[in-house]
């Protein structure tokens, strides 16, 4: 007489698919945790109160940032960057990088030299009329890893005029894209400067 292999019963299937499921939601629940975490680290979510970025930027905008960029490069000059300033700690600013560490700054009526070169700088909404100089007769060279940083907006912002150059470890990441508004979603890089190099400010 032959004889057949035994079968499971449903009782013994049971625990065996219910082990199984509950693996794989803690796997997927381990998985969404790593993920979050992993993405905190690496973006932000950035909301544009006030107009000292008019131009680029307007009130109530809302970007991504990189938070990990500069831990793999220095910043560029034409980064718009989050920023906490020397005088407060507790807020954050988003503004342009314009000078980098070693390179001799001038601001005379509203436009910038760098080691002596035009910056051209077509993001600039309007005339600059205010607080439009600095760096004394002949510039002032940035300090090693500090970065003078200005809103587009020269008229309406508080930036390195103000508060000086900032430390490198005072920015926390560069602003990628814009997500909000739909209308003005993606791309805030347009516009960049362009430093000219036949031209020379003589004082």
């Amino acid at each position: 007489m032959s004889q057949h292999p035994a079968s499971a019963t449903p009782h013994e299937i049971a625990p065996s698919a219910t082990s199984s499921v509950l693996r794989e939601l803690f796997e997927v629940i381990v998985l969404a945790v790593i993920l979050y975490f992993g993405i905190s680290f690496a973006v932000q979510t950035v909301h544009v109160e006030g107009l000292s970025m008019f131009g680029t930027l307007d009130n109530n905008d809302y970007l991504i940032a990189n938070k990990i960029d500069y831990r793999l490069h220095a910043p560029h000059r034409g980064d718009i960057v989050i920023l906490r300033p020397p005088t407060l700690s507790t807020t954050d600013y988003i503004k342009r990088v314009v000078a980098l560490p070693g390179e001799r700054l001038l601001i005379r009526d509203g436009v910038v030299y760098i080691n002596g070169h035009r910056l051209e700088e077509p993001y600039l909404p309007e005339a600059w009329t205010v607080n439009n100089q600095w760096g004394g007769p002949d510039g002032t060279v940035i300090p090693a890893n500090q970065y003078f940083v200005m809103g587009d907006n020269r008229n309406r912002s508080q930036d390195s005029r103000v508060f000086g150059p900032i430390g490198l470890d005072r920015i926390d990441g560069r602003a990628w894209f814009r997500i909000w508004p739909l209308d003005h979603f993606g791309d805030i890089y347009k516009d960049e400067p362009l430093l000219e190099t036949s031209t020379v400010y003589v004082g």
